[in-house]
């Protein structure tokens, strides 16, 4: 990776930082239900519109060298470290009574396994291959992403399928979570649960649903944020051991299964 190309990128990160965080965060009020649009999925359109094909000329193309590309992508696990510290510090105030309703946090872990049952049979009926592997392994955040990258690289197949369902994730997970945690709300559905199931293991989908919560109830921000901090904390922590011992090892056997008999899957392999 060329240096000035690495300054650009810096300084190009720096500025699309400051004008989302310009931005701020934006509530839309559709009816009774308010969507909310954290400041990183502004971040994210900002860089994909900037980083379509025609424009890449100039300082443009300096920024989205193949350089920065690959940098950016093998580092970008370490941006996640100080929001780890973040879910820590809302947790604490709370810990002692999520530590006596902590066996329901570890029953929602089995809601991983969904994205491999569902996800990857749909994956693979409308065309994608090995793409599926890094699409369906789990919702495609930190941890897939880690896992995928060490295994297979992000220049594979499967991580191009997980580095796709990543920035998709931030894009519409976020809007998605904003819209249905109210929906479920009004519906009868506990605060503290919804909360709890904010915590699916993305930083920008949990934060997007319990700040529609907090926009609904204000009064309980503290609780929905801390049983969302929790829920996502386990999440990150012990989703790492299903996605590696149950997950994957199920997404192989299903795999193997699915395409039997393909023939553009007859010399592929996949790794133990």
């Amino acid at each position: 990776m060329k240096k000035n190309n690495f300054i650009y990128l810096i300084i190009f990160a720096l500025a699309v930082i400051t004008i989302s965080e310009m931005i701020g965060f934006q509530s839309i009020s559709l009816g009774g239900i308010s969507i909310g649009l954290l400041p990183l999925v502004f971040a994210i359109m900002i860089t994909m519109v900037l980083g379509l094909n025609f424009l890449r000329k100039g300082f443009w193309k300096k920024v989205y060298s193949k350089g920065n590309i690959e940098f950016a992508g093998k580092y970008l696990i370490l941006i996640m470290l100080p929001l780890m510290a973040r879910y820590g510090a809302d947790v604490a105030p709370k810990i002692g009574e999520i530590l006596q309703i902590g066996a329901i946090f570890l029953v929602q872990e089995l809601g991983n396994l969904g994205t491999v049952i569902i996800g990857l049979p749909v994956a693979l009926l409308i065309g994608l291959r090995r793409e599926a592997i890094g699409a369906t392994l789990g919702i495609g955040r930190e941890g897939e992403l880690a896992y995928i990258s060490e295994k297979y690289t992000l220049d594979s197949k499967e991580g191009r399928g997980v580095l796709s369902l990543y920035i998709i994730g931030t894009l519409f997970g976020t809007i998605f979570f904003s819209i249905f945690a109210p929906i479920l709300l009004s519906l009868g559905f506990r605060i503290e649960a919804l909360a709890m199931a904010s915590g699916v293991g993305s930083g920008s989908m949990m934060s997007a649903s319990s700040a529609s919560l907090v926009a609904q109830v204000p009064e309980q921000e503290s609780t929905i944020l801390a049983y969302a901090s929790a829920s996502q904390l386990l999440t990150s922590f012990l989703g790492t051991f299903t996605m590696v011992f149950l997950a994957a090892p199920l997404q192989q056997f299903l795999y193997r299964i699915f395409t039997r008999g393909d023939k553009n899957e007859k010399h592929a392999k996949l790794a133990a």
